[in-house]
């Protein structure tokens, strides 16, 4: 035993790495049976393309949608989601995508996309519903509407916050933690063509404006996969993004770095407390992400994560915050490393 590693700690990481290897074999064998009542939720309304021009009627059009959905959800009587979508109709929210079908998506916006020097997009993981959007067992930093906040509030107190706008990509349809979904490509490679449109579009919105990517969880699997579609059409627009982040990942698909990194710098951290370390990092016939995004060979940059755990990489006051606000305002020298690399 490595003189630094003493044996509680030891336990606690084999027994982590036991929970997480249930936790997978579980998603192998467990499936979603379907409720077998009809969606009563509606299509999104029309909105326009992405364009500077068009931000204030889109903003609108999925403003109505919401409100439409949020009438749909009091009359057959989901409290849960009209809870959401009431908070989604406060003053001073905008988002840019909204379907209230299924589990739901939303696109929301924190500043100025048209006068943006930088943009970053935050790809939340598995278990993302409109239901949580906002917050997740009591931690807001844990879901995509609490970790633009807590994004763009530690960018305020860097004074980098006038030069950045924050978006919650909940753009794909998240795949549930304890399914076979998740230890697979399919979603995230519907979610990629989603995310690689949607930075087409934020391209035509500002095209000065550079683009950072956080990815957490099977979010990074989104990343991974769109950064992997190679040149194609949207080329230009996709060399915007030169930051990716990945956090709490499982893995990209991507045997190194060097693949998503063509024109970014790729980032990878994981806490101390994150029960994804124990998760295997392998793919065999299509089955697995591939390797470790911390480990040694897959050459990411690693950042000091400190002890978060796999929903804590936002939380006010944390190292991971701070870092990952870095990447998100594209300062490389603020990002700090960590000394610890898996083999």
């Amino acid at each position: 035993m490595p003189p630094h590693r003493t044996p509680a700690k030891g336990a606690r990481r084999r027994l982590r790495r036991a929970l997480a290897c249930a936790a997978t074999i579980s998603g192998v064998l467990l499936t979603t049976a379907g409720t077998g009542h009809a969606d009563p939720y509606a299509a999104p309304l029309p909105a326009p393309s992405l364009a500077a021009s068009t931000l204030d009627v889109r903003f609108d059009a999925e403003r109505r949608s919401i409100e439409r959905a949020l009438e749909i959800a009091h009359r057959v009587g989901d409290r849960e989601r009209a809870r959401s979508l009431g908070a989604f109709l406060k003053p001073g929210r905008r988002f840019l995508d909204f379907d209230a079908r299924g589990r739901g998506q939303a696109v929301e916006v924190i500043g100025d996309l048209t006068r943006a020097r930088r943009v970053a997009l935050l790809v939340p993981g598995a278990d993302t519903t409109l239901n949580a959007y906002d917050s997740h067992a009591g931690r807001p930093w844990s879901a995509p509407g609490g970790g633009i906040r807590a994004v763009y509030g530690q960018a305020r107190r860097t004074g980098g916050d006038r030069d950045l706008a924050v978006v919650a990509w909940l753009g794909y349809d998240s795949p549930r933690t304890f399914s076979s979904d998740v230890l697979t490509e399919q979603r995230a490679d519907q979610g990629a063509a989603a995310l690689r449109r949607f930075v087409v579009g934020l391209h035509k919105v500002n095209p000065s404006a550079t683009v950072g990517l956080l990815c957490h969880s099977y979010g990074s699997v989104v990343c991974g996969r769109a950064a992997l579609k190679g040149r194609g059409p949207d080329g230009p627009a996709w060399r915007a993004v030169t930051d990716i982040a990945l956090f709490g990942s499982p893995g990209t698909t991507a045997t190194s770095a060097a693949e998503l990194g063509r024109t970014a710098r790729v980032w990878a951290g994981r806490g101390a407390a994150d029960w994804m370390e124990g998760v295997p990092h392998v793919r065999i016939f299509g089955l697995g992400l591939g390797p470790d995004p911390v480990s040694r060979p897959f050459g990411a940059r690693v950042f000091d994560a400190g002890n978060a755990g796999h929903s804590d990489y936002l939380a006010p006051g944390s190292p991971s915050l701070r870092n990952l606000t870095a990447v998100a305002l594209g300062r490389s020298g603020d990002v700090a490393a960590t000394g610890r690399r898996d083999r």
